[in-house]
C-alpha cells in the first residue's frame, strides 16, 4: 500500500460521504493504491455511515471505538492500523481540503520526511475562524513554540492537516493528550525535513466544533507532558528553577552577613553571590546536566571556572541592559528584568555547550537532529 489516509471521526455523519468522495476526486490522477482509514468515536449513527460506506467501497476501511477517548489517540489508532508507505491526517469536517493530497503526495516522493498544510505561510489563509477561535489558536501556537524547541520553525505546529513517511513514526511511543497529534509526532519522531504547504482553512459545513475548555485544558498538560518527555527542553526548565533557588540563596546569604554579622554591604554581596554561583553550579552539575558528567577529570575540572565565566558574562549582559534603559531613560527595573531574561538564555546556552559538552548519545542524537524546514 502506498498512502493511507486516517480520519479520526465524532459525530460527523454528515461530512464522511462527502468527504470521501473529494477524496476519490482528489486522487484520480494517481496510479498509487491508497486506503481511506475513519477511526470513529461517534455517538450518534456515524458508525451505521461508515459501515455503509465501507461495504460499497473496498477502499473505506473504519473501526468504532466505544467510549470516545480523543482525536490524538484517534490517529494513533489509525497509525496501527493503516499499511501505507505514507500516511495523511486529516478531519473528517471538510476544513481540511482534500485536494491538497496529490501535492503532500508529491513532497513525500520527494524525500520530504514531514509535510504540513500551514495556514500561515504565504499563500495560506485561517478564514475559517471566527476572531475568538484565531485568538485562541495564536495563543496555543504561541505557547506550543516558546515551551517545546524542536516547534519554534513551525508555523501551524497545532494543525490537525499533514502528511508523513511511515519511518518518522515507525517504533516511536506516542502517547499524546487531547488533539494536538501533530506536536506530539513533531517532538518525538525521527525525521530531518519539514515542508510547508499553504492551505486556506474554511468554515466547517456541517457538525459541530470539538473544542472546550476541557480540550483546552488537555492542551496546556500535552505541552507540559511533551517539555517533561524533551530532554534538550526539560533541561532548560530546570536550570531555571536552579536559578530562581540561587536568588533565594543569595538573598538569605546577604541578610545574614549584612543584619546578623554586620558586614559590609559590598562584602555580604560579593560572599553571597560567590555561594550563591556554588549552589547554582552544584545543582546544575548534579541535577540540569547530570547526563553529561565528563568521565575525563582534567575537563571535569574545567567546569566550575568555566561556569563561573559564564555567569559572571550574564551579569555582565544584565548590567548592560540596566545601563542602556538608564541612557534611554526608561526605568531601570525593567531594564534589570530585560537583561536577566536574556543572560538567562545566553547562559544556558554557554553553558550547554561549553561547560557541560554532550559527549554521550544523547549528545551524538542532539547535534544529529539538524531538522531542515522549507515552506512553498
Amino acid at each position: 500500500m502506498h498512502l493511507s489516509i486516517v480520519i479520526p471521526t465524532f459525530n460527523e455523519r454528515e461530512n464522511v460521504r462527502t468527504i470521501t468522495r473529494r477524496i476519490h476526486k482528489a486522487l484520480e490522477g494517481v496510479d498509487e493504491p491508497y486506503e481511506i482509514w475513519f477511526i470513529d468515536d461517534s455517538r450518534d449513527d456515524t458508525p451505521q455511515v461508515l459501515a455503509e460506506l465501507a461495504q460499497s467501497d473496498p477502499r473505506v476501511h473504519y473501526v468504532h471505538r466505544e467510549g470516545g477517548r480523543g482525536l490524538a489517540t484517534a490517529v494513533v489508532e489509525g497509525f496501527r492500523r493503516s499499511r501505507g508507505r505514507y500516511i495523511v491526517v486529516m478531519d473528517a469536517d471538510l476544513q481540511h481540503p482534500p485536494e491538497l493530497l496529490p501535492t503532500i503526495l508529491s513532497r513525500l516522493n520527494e524525500g520530504i520526511d514531514i509535510v504540513i498544510p500551514s495556514r500561515f505561510v504565504p499563500g495560506g489563509s485561517d478564514g475559517g475562524l471566527n476572531v475568538f477561535r484565531k485568538w485562541v489558536s495564536w495563543t496555543a501556537r504561541t505557547i506550543g513554540r516558546l515551551a517545546v524547541r524542536r516547534l519554534r520553525g513551525i508555523s501551524d505546529c497545532t494543525g490537525g492537516y499533514f502528511g508523513l513517511r511511515r519511518d518518522v513514526i515507525d517504533g516511536v511511543e506516542l502517547d499524546p493528550i487531547g488533539w494536538k497529534i501533530l506536536m506530539e509526532v513533531l517532538v518525538k519522531g525521527r525525521y530531518e525535513t519539514v515542508h510547508e504547504i499553504p492551505y486556506a482553512f474554511v468554515a466547517r459545513e456541517a457538525g459541530e466544533s470539538k473544542m472546550s475548555l476541557a480540550e483546552q485544558w488537555n492542551y496546556l498538560r500535552h505541552v507540559a507532558r511533551l517539555v517533561w518527555s524533551s530532554p534538550e527542553d526539560r533541561r532548560f526548565y530546570v536550570y531555571c528553577m536552579v536559578g530562581s533557588l540561587g536568588v533565594v540563596v543569595n538573598t538569605a546569604v546577604m541578610s545574614l552577613l549584612l543584619y546578623g554579622l554586620h558586614l559590609h554591604a559590598t562584602l555580604s554581596s560579593v560572599i553571597a553571590s560567590l555561594v550563591a554561583m556554588a549552589h547554582n553550579f552544584l545543582w546544575n552539575d548534579r541535577v540540569t546536566w547530570r547526563a553529561h558528567a565528563h568521565p575525563v577529570r582534567w575537563r571535569r575540572a574545567l567546569q566550575a571556572p568555566l561556569f563561573a565565566l559564564v555567569s559572571a558574562s550574564g551579569i555582565a549582559v544584565t548590567a548592560l541592559f540596566v545601563q542602556l534603559f538608564l541612557w534611554l531613560h526608561w526605568p531601570p527595573l525593567i531594564g534589570q528584568w530585560t537583561g536577566i531574561v536574556v543572560a538567562t538564555g545566553w547562559t544556558f546556552t554557554a553553558n550547554n555547550r561549553w561547560t557541560w559538552t554532550p559527549h554521550d548519545e544523547e549528545g551524538r542524537q542532539l547535534r544529529r537532529q539538524r531538522v531542515r524546514i522549507t515552506h512553498e
